[in-house]
Parts: C-alpha cells; sequence; structure tokens
C-alpha cells in the first residue's frame, strides 16, 4: 500500500540545536531497520495504531520539523508526532542535577539536541526487547527482522521497502517452533507468545511504573526488559537497564574512574541524578564512552537478566 503524498501533516517548532537522528535513533534497531528508519535526512517509522496502519515521517523543514503520516492511522500518529520526536522530553531540573559531576554537566551541554522520544506503545518496543535478551546485538536483530518479514505486511506511504511490526494477535498465534529458523530459542519465543497474549492490557498501562508492574508479572521479563520497554514507549528518563552486561562498568568508569562495576554500584553513583538516572546512561552512550577492555572482547549488547 502506497499513497503519492501525505494524508496530513503537521508542524512541529523544536528548540534551537535539537537534533533528529540523533533523538530518534532509539526507534531504530540498526540502519537497516524494515519498520524504522532515517533516510535522506528524514525519519521514516511504521506502526499499528487504533485507527490502522500509519507510517510518520519527520523532516527538518527550515528550522522546523515538519510530521507528514501516511496511512489510516495518519492523524493518530500526527497528534503524538511531537512526543516520537522527543519534542515532549522533560528537563526540568536536570541542569541541576547534571551539575553534581563536571562529566556529566559537559554531556549535557555538548549533546543539549539530543531529546528522549515517547511513542505511547508498549507492545512493539517489547517484541524487540525480547529479541535482544541474553544474545548479541548482531544476533538479535537478525531474529527481529526475520521476524517481521515473515509476517511481512507493508507500511502505507512512499518508503518501500517498509514494513509493519506484526500484530499481537498474529505472534500469539503462532507456534514457537516457528521462530527457530530466526534463531530463537522456545523461552524467548515463549515470553514473545505470552506477551502479546497481553498486548491489549499492557496498553492499557497509565504510565511507567504501571507497565512496569505489568511487564514483570510476564514469565521471561524482568526489569532489564521493562527499562528498555518503558524508556521508549513512556520516555521515562529514569530508567535504568538493570542486568545490562555493559551499562554498570560504563557508568562505573565514567563518574568514578573505576573500571568495573555491578548494578549495585551503577545504581549508587547514578543515585544523585535521580528523575534522570536513564539520561545519565543515554548520554554516555551518545558520547562513546565505554569502559577499558580486559581479555576476550565482550560481546555487544549481552546481558546478565531479563
Amino acid at each position: 500500500m502506497t499513497e503519492t503524498g501525505p494524508a496530513a501533516t503537521r508542524v512541529l517548532h523544536p528548540p534551537v540545536g535539537y537534533r533528529l537522528a540523533a533523538s530518534v535513533r532509539a526507534l531504530t534497531f540498526s540502519p537497516y531497520d524494515p519498520c524504522a528508519r532515517v533516510a535522506a535526512g528524514t525519519f521514516w517509522w511504521a506502526t499499528r495504531t487504533p485507527d490502522g496502519p500509519a507510517t510518520l515521517a519527520l523532516r527538518p523543514a527550515g528550522g522546523e520539523l515538519l510530521a507528514e503520516g501516511y496511512g489510516p492511522g495518519a492523524e493518530h500518529v500526527l497528534a503524538r508526532a511531537d512526543a516520537i520526536a522527543g519534542l515532549r522530553d522533560d528537563l526540568t531540573g536536570f541542569t541541576e542535577l547534571a551539575s553534581a559531576h563536571p562529566l556529566v554537566a559537559r554531556l549535557a551541554r555538548e549533546h543539549r539536541g539530543l531529546r528522549m522520544p515517547a511513542t505511547g506503545q508498549v507492545f512493539p518496543r517489547l517484541l524487540r526487547a525480547v529479541f535482544e535478551q541474553k544474545v548479541t546485538g548482531k544476533e538479535a536483530y537478525r531474529a527481529y527482522a526475520a521476524m517481521v518479514r515473515h509476517f511481512r505486511d507493508p507500511a502505507p506511504g512512499p518508503l518501500q521497502p517498509l514494513l509493519l511490526p506484526p500484530e499481537a494477535a498474529a505472534v500469539a498465534a503462532t507456534p514457537y517452533w516457528v521462530f527457530h529458523p530466526f534463531g530463537v530459542e522456545q523461552r524467548r519465543a515463549d515470553t514473545l507468545r505470552r506477551a502479546a497474549a497481553l498486548a491489549d492490557r499492557l496498553e492499557r498501562s497509565t504510565d511507567a511504573t504501571d507497565a512496569t508492574r505489568r511487564l514483570t508479572a510476564i514469565p521471561g521479563i524482568g526489569p532489564w526488559t521493562a527499562a528498555e520497554v518503558v524508556r521508549i514507549a513512556y520516555g521515562d528518563p529514569d530508567a535504568v537497564s538493570v542486568g545490562d552486561y555493559h551499562i554498570p562498568n560504563t557508568v562505573a568508569w565514567a563518574l568514578a574512574g573505576e573500571p568495573r562495576g555491578d548494578d549495585a554500584r551503577m545504581l549508587a553513583l547514578l543515585e544523585p541524578f535521580r528523575g534522570h538516572r536513564g539520561r545519565v546512561c543515554l548520554l554516555l552512550e551518545a558520547a562513546g564512552i565505554r569502559a577499558p577492555k580486559y581479555g576476550p572482547r565482550a560481546p555487544i549488547r549481552s546481558f546478565a537478566g531479563y
């Protein structure tokens, strides 16, 4: 399904210095994400809405941000376009908190155009997060892309090929063994199917706290997965991915000069930034800060927990 032009448009007014690509990067799995990508300076994001499939395009235009909606759900995505672009991201109080550490204060200034998006959707991000559990980033992306292409539902709009994320009902009804050729073992496949069966309930969560409670009640979903989801679905600036293989080391190195750290040490170092702890981790990532590598190279995005 394609259209020659958008069904509707909206003009957004980002702050001075706003960086579109950096802000929406969290919504893409890779430059080759079948459901979202940046092409020729425009961000394209395919999704499902209560009104039907939709594609949102965000493009800079003379200091403003032009939002274009395609498909039956065009009006729905346009109503949230500012949140998806990160323009509802509330930095109130962060400057004062950042001043507690010289590195964080510097990164806050240097990356002031980086904003946290909030899609308002739980299940699409949950799909990706479950695929990322306990595997490398490359393995997770391959499995995710293979699943999306298995269901292969074209997204509306002129950018092709662009695919919609699979419907929750379709995932819930898929036998676990269908996921095996994607490189997904039964544990993660069963987690996906359980989550998909509860997708409607998850989408009715009132906020990040409520969503975290509902998510972690599902077998196979723990604090790491929940944090990855609410940081994107709700733009939660305090969500910390406890159980990550790399982040505790990065935080310990950046904030205390310690090459290794565990979750407890990470949380202790982030405590002065409570309310924006996840934002601090995002700034460290954006700056490319990494702890020193000792011994064999660790796999990228390998996790200790769920």
